[in-house]
């Protein structure tokens, strides 16, 4: 046998093999490695954060990693390129690589939803075009530079003037929409007027981009003019053959086989990625890349009920964790660095930049001005028009790939990518913050003017305390409340619901049917008696609106929901929960869902609130302690991490510093549902086969009473904390406990500050002294006197006489609650501010959040449910002795 016709060895390594040796017949060793080194760059976060500020997109890291493997910096090493990354090795890295662009481009194909565009097509017709028709304009006049000064670099094909200006133009005016619906959700702006506006403009200015490259890919493959027109005929003709032909039949089968309504099955799957190829074969064969034929099948898949959230949560994972991410990684091995080495280039460098940036700014911001926007609206929407990312290197990689682009000028369109695409988000960021948000939207409700100045208001705490006494009614008013939904606090949110709602209940009336109301077998009118227990919504005394929220995430598919959230809230069973409830009890219910990152969720439930005007916002505390409905059974250690979570903790803590009204945190135990001891442990699953399988079914309980306990301190968190109280007191069911804290005894506690005055601030907050002042005991016996007579058997107003360290008040709470009958559902009401610490700085998490008098509680053997509430009142007075308001910023930003 002769030594070409040996057989290589098989021991790899251990009989002397190089693995980084390129073997046709066996590629994978080599790609691993490729990929290996690829991935080591810095990108395994979907959002890389230079500082709190600074957030830049994954595809730039991507794109840098390659840059530093290619010729600008590890290429440099002698034999490094033709040991890692040999040439006869790059076609299998790039078939991976075009593969996973292909999917991608289905993808996004996925996420353009052209209903968005066609219900603001105005607002997107003048953005899109003035963000695409600059650009494109100045984009021709820096290209004919471009096609002179490098036209006779080698490697370039015989393209005419004509189709190198179109491309130019492509590039300058083509937006990133994937990478710029990533930032919109990055901060928070997808369901406000300006991230709306961008959508609209980048889905069209996404779909014509798109068309205007096909045209030129067209023309560069053509031979002659008239095969570009076939080309392009045929491609119009392929459009309508999918939109009247494929996609009904497409739907056909989808509701044949019940994937539209329950989601795709492994066969549908299939078929949709053979579509995909095929689709992009045909595409490819007629003188158009590939990944327009993936593209379209994407705009044709249904977005009814969440199908092509779907599919997309199927696939994407794979694509844009591993195929995709190649891609972008060849485009920085294609891009060299040193061939940036004259002035004249760096010329160009520049000019490219600013031509592309100040085109789409320029264009977008124009177009938005003429909707009628404010100019800084106006800006934002510009800057984020001219994102380029990962759509300007698939464009740029086409070029370059067509010969269209040498390796300089594509290494200088690759730099203007990177550029514009990392300006955006701090941009962004600067223009349009937070508070600036916070300011336009009071400014365009009428709350505020254009300084940021309010409406002065008398202070509400003294017309209270001056008129309680006078008072028939001690319960705190609540019309709008605010509630946020949770798979896991349902239960006890209805139960609160049904004790608020209480005196607007009325008994059912008898009915008569239809046939026989009148003579004429006509319903009765609306003067009939017979419909005067529907009461009207304006009628209703407590409106319910439930939020709930679900994390965003870096998922396509999470982005997709986001917006699609009108759609995605009336199919969410928690929401349709509530719904069906209010509907049974007489209560006006509405609900939504948002999909935000989990640092902005106190934002969103503030933003929220005020958008429904709530007067009280109730926040359940996550069971999971996290924002996650996620629950792991079977754990009893679990319920000790629940007030362990230190970001959730702190997000709480955050929302109570910026509610705008008042709030109360309720930590569940048994409150609406079954105690912590009945879920704790090991349990049987009840079968048809278990002897004792009927003594798993749960009657209904016959005890439907609740205690509620009250220690008062004193403050604006203690009195509402009361007024809560005596309003859940109108069940005929609640019996309450309000014990008055003395002055003396109370700071007995070392841990505990007593202030020294009424008018300090402890520790310099503005906290209103906990004592048994005269304005405080008057407070307290004006409730206690205007007590209605139905309510004397179950209120009890108490002093107590104990010495009142902590630990004693929380004996007497757990005393309470365990007089009163073991079924009922009992409730610790307590102020956030009951008690002040002397060292709040060094105070635990748990403790910053809820505050002492409420940790104390929790921590302690009681069974009973603990809300924590929270004056609006006592929020205005730290704010005001701070001198912040976060609709005023400070002078240095306005």
């Amino acid at each position: 046998m002769s030594q070409d016709q040996q057989v290589k060895a098989q021991g790899g390594i251990l009989e002397g093999g190089n693995p980084s040796e390129y073997d046709p017949k066996n590629p994978v060793v080599l790609f691993i490695i490729q990929v290996w080194l690829l991935f080591a760059s810095p990108k395994q976060h979907p959002n890389q954060a230079i500082n709190a500020n600074i957030v830049y997109p994954r595809v730039i890291a991507e794109v840098i990693g390659g840059i530093l493997l290619g010729p600008s910096v590890l290429g440099r090493v002698p034999g490094f390129t033709n040991a890692i990354f040999p040439a006869e090795s790059i076609p299998v890295l790039s078939l991976a690589a075009n593969l996973g662009l292909i999917l991608f481009l289905f993808l996004i194909g996925l996420e353009v939803d052209l209903r968005l565009l066609i219900s603001n097509w105005k607002v997107a017709l003048s953005v899109g075009v003035a963000g695409l028709a600059l650009p494109f304009g100045l984009g021709l006049a820096i290209a004919y530079g471009l096609y002179h000064q490098f036209r006779e670099e080698a490697g370039l094909a015989d393209v005419d003037f004509g189709t190198y200006i179109l491309f130019v133009g492509v590039a300058m005016g083509i937006t990133a929409f994937p990478v710029l619906c990533r930032i919109l959700s990055e901060l928070n702006l997808l369901q406000t007027q300006v991230g709306v506006i961008v959508l609209s403009a980048g889905v069209g200015n996404d779909v014509v981009g798109w068309i205007l490259l096909a045209l030129c890919v067209a023309l560069v493959n053509s031979g002659a003019g008239l095969t570009a027109l076939w080309i392009l005929l045929v491609c119009v003709g392929y459009v309508l053959f999918l939109v009247y032909a494929v996609r009904p039949a497409f739907l056909w089968i989808l509701n044949r086989t019940g994937s539209l309504q329950h989601g795709p099955t492994q066969s549908i799957l299939g078929l949709t990625i053979l579509m995909v190829l095929a689709s992009s074969f045909f595409t490819s064969i007629i003188g158009v890349h590939a990944i327009f034929g993936a593209f379209l099948i994407g705009l044709i898949c249904p977005h009814n009920k969440g199908f092509a959230i779907k599919v997309a949560e199927k696939i994407e994972d794979l694509v844009t964790v591993l195929l995709l991410p190649l891609y972008f990684a060849l485009s920085g091995l294609s891009t060299n660095l040193g061939l940036l080495d004259s002035g004249i280039t760096w010329a160009y460098v520049i000019g490219v930049i600013a031509v592309a940036f100040f085109g789409k700014v320029i264009g977008g911001t124009l177009a938005a001005r003429l909707t009628k926007l404010v100019w800084r609206e106006s800006f934002t929407i510009g800057v984020l028009m001219s994102c380029k990312g990962l759509v300007e290197l698939i464009v740029l990689n086409i070029g370059y790939q067509a010969r269209i682009l040498s390796q300089r000028t594509f290494t200088i369109f690759v730099v203007m990518a990177l550029v514009t695409t990392f300006a955006t988000t701090p941009l962004v960021s600067f223009l349009y913050p937070p508070w600036y948000q916070k300011k336009l939207a009071a400014w365009k409700r009428g709350d505020i003017d254009w300084e940021g100045n309010t409406k002065q208001t008398p202070d509400e705490s003294i017309a209270e305390d001056a008129t309680l006494a006078q008072s028939k009614d001690p319960g705190v008013e609540v019309r709008k409340l605010l509630v946020c939904l949770g798979l896991d606090s349902l239960p006890s949110l209805f139960t609160f619901v049904t004790l608020l709602g209480y005196d607007q209940a009325q008994p059912p009336q008898p009915r008569t049917h239809p046939s026989r109301t009148t003579d004429d077998k006509k319903p009765a009118t609306k003067n009939s008696s017979e419909v005067t227990d529907f009461s009207p919504l304006h009628n209703r005394p407590l409106e319910v609106h439930g939020l709930r929220l679900l994390e965003l995430t870096e998922r396509l598919s999470s982005v997709m929901q986001e917006s699609e959230i009108a759609e995605w809230s009336s199919r969410d069973p928690v929401v349709n929960v509530l719904h069906t409830f209010g509907q049974l009890n007489n209560v006006a219910v509405s609900g939504e869902v948002q999909f935000v990152a989990e640092g902005a969720y106190p934002d969103v439930i503030g933003e929220r609130a005020q958008h429904h005007e709530s007067d009280f916002i109730l926040l359940p505390w996550s069971k999971s302690g996290s924002v996650s409905e996620i629950t792991t059974l079977g754990a009893p250690e679990l319920e000790q991490s629940v007030f362990h979570n230190s970001a959730y903790n702190q997000l709480v803590t955050k929302l109570l510093a910026s509610a705008p009204c008042d709030t109360a945190v309720f930590v569940n135990n048994g409150f609406g549902g079954l105690p912590k001891e009945a879920s704790q442990g090991l349990s049987l699953i009840p079968t048809s086969l278990s002897p004792r399988a009927d003594e798993f079914s749960r009657t209904p309980a016959l005890d439907r009473s609740h205690h509620i306990f009250v220690p008062f301190f004193g403050g604006s968190d203690d009195r509402l904390a009361v007024r809560f109280a005596m309003r859940l007191a109108k069940n005929p069911n609640v019996t309450a406990t309000i014990l008055l804290m003395s002055h003396a005894a109370t700071y007995q506690n070392a841990d505990v500050e007593a202030p020294a005055n009424q008018d300090k601030i402890i520790n310099s907050e503005p906290q209103e002294a906990a004592t048994n002042s005269d304005n405080e005991q008057a407070f307290f016996y004006s409730v206690k006197d205007s007590l209605p007579d139905q309510m004397q058997s179950r209120v009890v107003f108490d002093d107590f006489n104990a010495p009142q360290t902590l630990p004693n008040v929380v004996e007497r709470a757990a005393k309470e609650t365990k007089t009163s009958s073991p079924s009922a559902a009992n409730l610790i009401i307590v102020g956030r501010n009951s008690l002040q610490s002397k060292r709040a700085e060094q105070a635990d998490d748990v403790t910053q959040a809820l505050g002492k008098c409420a940790k104390a509680m929790i921590s302690a053997d009681v069974t009973a449910s603990v809300l924590v509430i929270q004056s609006s009142r006592e929020l205005r007075h730290r704010r005001s002795t701070r001198h912040f308001d976060p609709l005023k910023p400070s002078k240095h930003r306005a």
